[in-house]
């Protein structure tokens, strides 16, 4: 009975969503308020209805109702609780409930906060909304339905995936779509100013904080996916450049250029087309990650299906979505024009700048993302694009990037002066210039290399806490009141970008000192590897609760004592599957990480690698998550902008 509460109330949303936008797209052109005042009601119940669908199936797994053909396929008694909660998710019918489920709430929000917008443009915003809506409720009951029923039901259900049967993948998801669907409000707003053909300080003032809320799970899930990679899958490394990975990459870059051309949108009027322009190409480019992933055109150990008829609805969606959006923008973007001028040297033309590499970082990762399937199509060869590709590309552009990500929060608005900007990073500076000669003898073969990384991982942590510094200092007389009166949205800024410092200074050591050893070994064999000695001490079947496995104990002795490390092989009888289990022992200094593979007549296989600085990938990638939700957490960047604003931009008039 659950999982037809669960299609019904499926149902009900579809219809309460076609409401929705047929009221919104109406009430909003007549200015009829009741109207729209209905349309925003529908958008709340629709959210209702469309957690109440989520939670049926959710309670399906969790009591194993194998009637459910969903649940018999992806979950089994003997799966942990957890599990078999998060299973709700690991399917490619359950994700996209998810994925709608999370749409909906973001409609929700703008439903219920989004007062002291114009009442038109709130209703033009949730009526796109209620299209994108209305595509994916679509293609949920007519081509993924979550809630078929097995008739006979069978005892057992066959066991989720065992890769996704961890704790990071419980919220890699998760996180994931709540990034690449909430950049669906930024779109919504950019199309619905486009069809007002107005932008005001309302809009400006409510798309960043919707674009912030939306990168700050993208960042968090994109660097738990890399550490779950990481510790999961056995192979020693943080980053593959897999389509997928770059699937979730791609919105990210562009919607980090987003964000910053949002806030010159909202503190000067400027960048209007080139917002607006993001705000579509960004939620185009999640819409990519989400055909990526059940198209079945690349393949990866993240894809959740490889139905091409389902590949070709959702990519019926998204050339829909981004050639109308495209069409409408090259339509009406010409009418909408701003005031607001900038010299180049200007904390406006910093962030322009930066824009222009992200948006070329973006170019590059989706060319050699798509470049196989492209040539693949042409002439039937297959070629694979890997990681000399983007080491060849990306980081020559990444590195001007990370220089000039200094600069621009220093730099004074609409103008300013070369030598001023200079002087106020002169000891940033100075520090990274002393370490890129102090690590200049110790980069070994990357010696040049090594030595920027290091000296640009340093630039920007000390450049970056060096804007609150310089603050402090000048407020020094009373500098308790300066730091308490400190915005938060400095201090968020603050944090994020000293977090892709720390990124970088991980990226720079794991790369350039990286070490690793393969051998056989058997039980009481001692090799000496990176500065330690490593014992196997025990070599035995082990037995969890949906699995067995083949677990190694390691004695460990190093400078700084001994401690024991645990290497698994997991066999998962129900999904006739196994996977890797790392031993990994986290410092700050580096890892050791210990795998091990099959077995011999010479023993156990066993692959050591030493990871030097690599665990401050992960902590700059949450630090850059951290630092977002301070800046959001900013009243300023919660509260709207009153609803009669001196317009931003607005058509212009008829000759």
């Amino acid at each position: 009975m659950l999982a037809e509460v669960g299609q019904f109330a499926l149902i009900l949303a579809l219809l309460l969503v076609v409401v929705q936008l047929a009221t919104l797209f109406w009430g909003a052109h007549r200015g009829d308020g009741v109207l729209m005042a209905v349309g925003r009601q529908a958008a709340l119940l629709q959210a209702g209805f469309i957690a109440l669908a989520f939670g049926a199936l959710a309670w399906s797994y969790v009591t194993c109702d194998f009637s459910v053909e969903l649940v018999a396929e992806h979950s089994h008694t003997t799966q942990p609780l957890a599990y078999r909660f998060a299973a709700t998710w690991g399917s490619h019918e359950g994700s996209m409930l998810l994925w709608v489920l999370i749409l909906a709430i973001y409609g929700a929000g703008v439903s219920a906060f989004g007062g002291a917008l114009r009442e038109t443009l709130q209703a033009r915003v949730l009526a796109v909304q209620g299209v994108i809506g209305a595509a994916f409720l679509g293609f949920l009951l007519f081509t993924s339905n979550p809630f078929l029923r097995l008739s006979p039901a069978p005892v057992e259900g066959t066991e989720l995936n065992p890769l996704l049967q961890d704790p990071g993948l419980v919220l890699h998801p998760p996180l994931l779509y709540l990034g690449y669907v909430g950049f669906s409000i930024a779109f919504c707003f950019a199309v619905a100013a486009l069809i007002e053909g107005r932008v005001d300080a309302a809009w400006a003032r409510w798309v960043r904080p919707w674009v912030l809320a939306a990168w700050i799970p993208l960042t968090a899930g994109i660097t738990l996916g890399s550490a779950w990679a990481y510790y999961e899958l056995g192979w020693g490394g943080w980053w593959f450049w897999d389509p997928v990975e770059n699937a979730s990459l791609m919105p990210w870059l562009l919607g980090t250029a987003l964000l910053h051309s949002a806030l010159v949108l909202e503190r000067r009027g400027a960048l209007v087309s080139w917002t607006i322009l993001l705000a579509i190409l960004t939620f185009s480019l999640s819409l990519v990650g989400t055909f990526l992933v059940r198209s079945g055109i690349l393949t990866s150990v993240h894809a959740f299906a490889v139905d091409p008829k389902r590949g070709v609805y959702i990519l019926g969606i998204l050339a829909a979505t981004t050639g109308l959006s495209l069409a409408l923008y090259a339509w009406r973007a010409p009418a909408i024009r701003t005031g607001a001028l900038f010299q180049p040297l200007s904390r406006e033309g910093g962030i322009t700048l930066n824009n222009l590499f992200l948006t070329a970082l973006t170019a590059t990762v989706f060319l050699g993302t798509f470049s196989p399937v492209f040539i693949e199509m042409i002439n039937a060869d297959k070629i694979s694009v890997g990681p000399p590709y983007y080491a060849k590309t990306f980081a020559p552009l990444a590195i001007p990037l990370l220089v000039l990500a200094v600069f621009g929060p220093v730099l004074n608005w609409k103008k300013d002066q070369a030598k001023a900007a200079f002087l106020r990073l002169r000891i940033p500076a100075i520090v990274a210039g002393l370490v890129l000669l102090a690590a200049l003898p110790f980069g070994g073969l990357k010696g040049i290399a090594t030595a920027d990384g290091l000296a640009l991982g340093v630039w920007l942590v000390l450049g970056s806490v060096w804007i609150l510094a310089r603050r402090w200092w000048s407020g020094r007389a009373y500098l308790q009141r300066a730091i308490l009166t400190t915005p938060r949205s400095i201090v968020g800024l603050v944090v994020a970008h000293a977090g892709l410092g720390l990124l970088t200074l991980g990226i720079t050591g794991v790369t350039s000192w990286e070490s690793d050893k393969v051998l056989n070994m058997k039980v009481g064999d001692t090799v000496a590897f990176a500065g330690r000695t490593l014992t196997l001490t025990d070599y035995a079947l082990t037995e969890g609760p949906n699995y067995q496995a083949k677990t190694a104990r390691f004695a460990v002795k190093g400078a700084t004592g001994g401690y024991d490390l645990r290497s698994e092989k997991r066999w998962f009888p129900v999904a006739q599957s196994q996977t890797t289990e790392a031993g990994i022992r986290v410092g700050p200094l580096g890892n050791l990480y210990v795998s091990i593979g099959e077995e011999s007549e010479a023993g156990v296989i066993v692959r050591l690698w030493n990871h030097p600085l690599i665990v401050w990938i992960w902590i700059g990638g949450f630090a850059m998550a951290a630092g977002g939700a301070v800046s959001l957490s900013d009243r300023r960047l919660r509260v709207g902008a009153a609803i009669k604003t001196r317009p931003i931009a607005q058509p212009v008039p008829a000759e």
